[in-house]
């Protein structure tokens, strides 16, 4: 399970609009207008009154309130995804505020900071944190004590996508103090304030801190701006991720849908934050096997960033990293591939060569390539984004466990046990830390390391392991996945080889009936448990309860031929040896006789003519 950890988080900021002059009384009229509008996402009509008030501004010279017009619009292209309009308008503002007062007035802080907001938006980062950084200090210079808020709200954000997380967290905090000073416990600036932190704290693998400074933001934004708010839409956006991480799947599906029925309400089908929700939507289908209603969304995420934002943008290369993975899940590896190459070189060229995005990058290219058995580039790869993670000085844990996991499948997979173990060891004690003992990731990291115990017949080392693992995949009752079946075998063949058949066979019996619903009634894995099962009631002499499990298992194996002639020759013969036991000869004879033509047959097709 790859945490696929990187797009989930939803950052509110805070944009201000800058004061209107009381004695120009049309000027005052479009301004207020359109902050209404904008208010209650009527963004046609709020570009009306911006323009409107802009030409008031122009028609009358007054230069002031102009770049306070240019401002306001271009916050609203910004709201709506029209990013190089609003950058040319806040560009133009920020000039021409420059020209009429001296640095260090409240108008100049609020305009560095929006723009800094959109050069964050569209992955300029150390534009963004310059901009951040002068309108801190012309806040904290001037004593505007809201204002220094402001700036360190958007501070946390630059400073937690680049992996300073100790920076990041203690600029909120101060935020949130100065807020909660200032306006209030259960002002809706407050709220972004908690809501950034919980996303700062879930990006950490801080979850126990995380989910209540989440759901505080949300209370006060349900309570405040109401159930239908963009900001209301964040809080949830960001208590499903939480969730998602925590493997509460259900909860982050309802979460998330949530979310996203508010931003395509308030924003229109096609602004970036919609496509943040189909994407993170689609993260937790794609988590639940549900490939089929997981693409679209991937797939209407991805086109909305690429013509908003561009094809080399940081979120773009988060879609075209989740929908790669997907099409990896379905072994559709060659429409896979170009994307995670794409998703990496953005990154790379975005965030920098080592950092936690393109980790990510890394890791998710080298599941690709295992399947491929291209083991060099995939280990290459995992080992330079383990290290990454490594040195990070405010690393992800979770994202590293899930590194150190991948490299030691790539090691087993090679039969490299004595340098996966280690590394399998300490990403299920990294699982257990952060998510507890009872969580899928927790069950993923028991089952693989048991997997490598098992390989080097060390089963008693084994099976507690993936007892524990089967336990807690298997509590909820509708979830039937691969992972379930194959850890039933691997356990049931832990107790063969320990000699508890009895429980062995209790755990086949499990195991059949959600094999003949998963892989259908004709399936050769089923074959092979009917099989297993039917040689552990002989062994015990319960002749009658194998004899209708061979039949079946003989009956599937048919079917397949000649791919799993050897198979049935083996059923066959045991069978037949049973049979004997049963003073049933003719009916032994005849089996004998099949399994002596099968491999004649055999040896016909596969020996060379002379």
């Amino acid at each position: 399970m790859r945490r696929r950890l990187v797009a989930f988080v939803c950052f509110g900021t805070v944009s201000a609009l800058t004061g209107a002059r009381a004695d120009e009384i049309a000027w005052k009229h479009y301004t207020a207008q359109f902050s209404a509008f904008r208010e209650k996402h009527a963004f046609a009509d709020a570009e009306k009154a911006a323009l409107a008030a802009i030409q008031e501004a122009k028609d009358s010279g007054r230069d002031a309130d102009l770049a306070t017009s240019w401002n306001n619009l271009a916050t609203l292209y910004y709201d709506v995804g029209r990013y190089p309009e609003a950058e040319k308008l806040y560009q133009e503002a920020l000039g021409l505020r420059s020209k009429l007062t001296p640095t260090g007035y409240p108008e100049d802080q609020k305009e560095r900071n929006n723009l800094a907001l959109l050069y964050l938006k569209t992955g300029r980062l150390q534009e963004a944190e310059t901009l951040l950084t002068q309108a801190l200090q012309i806040g904290e210079k001037a004593g505007y004590q809201l204002d220094v808020a402001e700036s360190l709200n958007d501070l946390t954000e630059v400073y937690r996508i680049r992996g300073r997380y100790a920076e990041a967290e203690s600029a909120n905090r101060r935020a949130v103090a100065i807020w909660e000073s200032n306006l209030g416990q259960e002002d809706p600036k407050t709220a972004i304030g908690w809501n950034n932190l919980g996303a700062l704290l879930t990006t950490q693998g801080h979850y126990a801190e995380a989910e209540p400074a989440l759901r505080r933001a949300l209370e006060i934004n349900e309570k405040i701006l109401g159930t239908e708010h963009t900001a209301t839409g964040s809080s949830l956006c960001n208590l499903a991720e939480l969730s998602f991480r925590q493997g509460r799947y259900e909860e982050a599906e309802t979460l998330g849908n949530r979310a996203l029925a508010i931003k395509e309400k308030a924003l229109g089908p096609n602004h970036p934050d919609v496509a943040t929700s189909l994407n993170n939507v689609a993260m937790v289908l794609r988590a639940r096997h549900r490939y089929a209603e997981a693409e679209p969304m991937f797939e209407r995420a991805l086109r909305i960033r690429e013509a908003v934002l561009g094809p080399r943008h940081a979120d773009t290369a988060v879609s075209q990293n989740n929908l790669a993975d997907l099409y990896r899940m379905e072994n559709r590896y060659e429409e896979a591939e170009p994307l995670y190459r794409r998703a990496l070189s953005t990154s790379e060229e975005v965030f920098g060569p080592d950092t936690s995005r393109v980790a990510i990058c890394l890791n998710n290219l080298a599941e690709l390539l295992r399947p491929k058995r291209r083991y060099d580039e995939a280990i290459a790869m995992l080992r330079r984004a383990t290290a990454i993670w490594e040195r990070t000085s405010e690393r992800d844990d979770s994202l590293l466990a899930t590194g150190l996991n991948n490299l030691s499948q790539i090691y087993v997979s090679q039969d490299q046990f004595a340098e996966a173990e280690p590394l399998a060891e300490r990403a299920l004690a990294i699982w257990e830390r952060l998510l507890g003992p009872d969580q899928p990731k927790t069950a993923i990291g028991l089952v693989n390391l048991a997997m490598i115990y098992h390989a080097q017949h060390r089963y008693a080392a084994a099976e507690p392991l993936y007892r524990r693992g089967l336990a807690i995949l298997t509590k909820d009752p509708e979830e039937q996945s691969s992972t379930i079946t194959l850890t039933m075998i691997n356990l049931a063949e832990a107790y063969r080889a320990q000699g508890h058949n009895s429980d062995a066979e209790a755990l086949y019996e499990r195991l059949i009936p959600i094999q003949e619903k998963t892989a259908g009634p004709d399936n050769p894995a089923l074959a092979s448990s009917l099989n297993i099962l039917a040689d552990l009631y002989r062994q015990e002499d319960r002749f009658d309860r194998a004899e209708p499990l061979y039949r079946r298992s003989l009956a599937i194996m048919e079917q397949h031929q000649p791919a799993e002639g050897p198979a049935l020759v083996r059923i066959l013969k045991t069978f037949a040896g049973m049979l004997r036991r049963m003073k049933r000869k003719s009916e032994a004879l005849a089996l004998e006789a099949q399994a002596k033509a099968i491999s004649q047959g055999q040896t016909l097709v596969t020996t060379p003519s002379r």
